[in-house]
């Protein structure tokens, strides 16, 4: 395919969305644009360039679309991504998500099909990479970048933990769901004098229940960083109980938080391409649980609960002021380095500042809470101490 100088920019969003991921695809586009550079848009993450045909009259337009200023303007105030998103994991396929036309070529079990993927990124023209996801999403970034492709990776993501950087888009507008939802909850608890239990995203990071407890939605939470008592969590949940004039307490429960001497709750066994099996259930045990174990903690009367899964409601709707801004610098960044020539980075917030980092860091650790800085294990709340230097959202993984 014949290539406008100087050059060809593909971009796509993977993993799940976020508020934001339109005014990053927004950013880069524009300013390509105007430094001359065709944009492709790689339709469902690495889907659309894994399922893309190499023929001039196939029909790719679920895999693919060229972008322009008109278009990218309409959708960058909106949340989600009008590219749309996958899980799809292309080193690592099973038979049956094999593409049709690739099913002769590749028939085993599990199939790598990222000698495909190249060559199809090579038939689009495209001369540099733009990926904007979490960690799995750019784990396949690193493959594609140790092949030889030209990538420059965005980070993405609620919880808040890819690797690297103290801020990913979505997560401020997920921190200002969760404490919206919760207040509005909090009147139903107080009117029925219950405990008020919430479950909320965090696989393997707690940042999404630690920022709002900070900010004071919550008295307590419970993350998957530090298992949990539940008759200790029980205990403090009446305290907070009886020192509220209205007789409630709220506690934020991480998807991923385990009780004490126990695993992670699933929702049932499936697994998404990247081998995570769905989360979902633990805020629901929690709050059978204290219901259960309040009455020995307050004279014999059990207390009821509301029980509540915050879910998709906190990644839905328009991004906030902060996730429409930080997209907007992260993809001036990204072309910032492309014009330099430089590639194989990841745009980063570190220490309040802009900047980049290699791309390799997404896979060669884990961002999560750091307990002993940020996490009170006696009360299961943040500890409100030791501010000074902090980013803007406090926590990061070096403390």
């Amino acid at each position: 395919m014949s290539k406008k100088k100087p050059g060809v920019i593909g971009i796509l969003t993977g993993g799940g969305d976020v508020p934001g991921l339109n005014p990053a695809i927004r950013a880069v586009t524009i300013r390509a644009i105007r430094e001359g550079y065709q944009v492709i848009g790689l339709r469902r993450g690495w889907a659309g360039v894994t399922e893309t045909i190499r023929e001039k009259d196939a029909d790719n337009s679920n895999n693919y679309q060229y972008l322009t200023e008109e278009l990218v303007n309409k959708s960058g105030r909106t949340g989600g991504t009008f590219l749309h998103t996958s899980r799809t994991k292309p080193s690592k396929m099973k038979k049956d998500d094999v593409p049709v036309h690739l099913r002769e070529k590749y028939n085993a079990d599990e199939n790598d099909l990222t000698p495909d993927v190249l060559k199809n990124l090579d038939w689009l023209g495209i001369d540099y990479l733009i990926p904007i996801g979490g960690d799995d999403t750019l784990s396949y970034a690193v493959r594609l970048y140790q092949e030889g492709l030209k990538v420059i990776a965005i980070p993405k993501t609620m919880d808040n933990d890819v690797p690297g950087t103290d801020y990913c888009i979505g997560f401020s507008t997920c921190v200002t769901r969760t404490i919206a939802l919760t207040n509005s909850l909090r009147t139903i608890a107080g009117s029925h004098e219950r405990f008020l239990v919430l479950e909320v995203f965090g696989r393997y990071a707690g940042f999404t229940a630690m920022l709002p407890t900070m900010a004071g939605a919550a008295h307590r939470c419970v993350i998957p960083e530090y298992k949990f008592n539940i008759d200790k969590l029980t205990e403090l949940m009446i305290s907070d109980r009886n020192h509220n004039p209205s007789r409630y307490s709220v506690v934020l429960v991480s998807e991923g938080a385990m009780f004490e001497g126990g695993e992670m709750v699933f929702a049932d066994r499936s697994t998404d391409a990247y081998g995570h099996a769905k989360l979902g259930g633990i805020g629901d045990l929690v709050a059978s649980r204290i219901k259960e174990l309040s009455g020995k903690h307050n004279d014999g009367k059990m207390i009821n609960t509301i029980d509540q899964k915050l879910g998709y409601m906190v990644r839905g709707g328009d991004p906030d002021a902060i996730d429409s801004v930080v997209p907007m610098a992260f993809g001036n960044l990204a072309l910032d380095l492309l014009l330099k020539n430089i590639h194989g980075r990841l745009v980063v917030l570190k220490n309040g500042r802009y900047d980049n980092m290699p791309l390799d860091v997404v896979t060669g650790t884990k961002k999560i809470v750091n307990v002993d800085h940020f996490y009170d294990i006696e009360r299961y709340r943040p500890k409100y101490e030791n501010f000074e230097m902090k980013p803007l959202f406090i926590m990061t993984s070096e403390g």
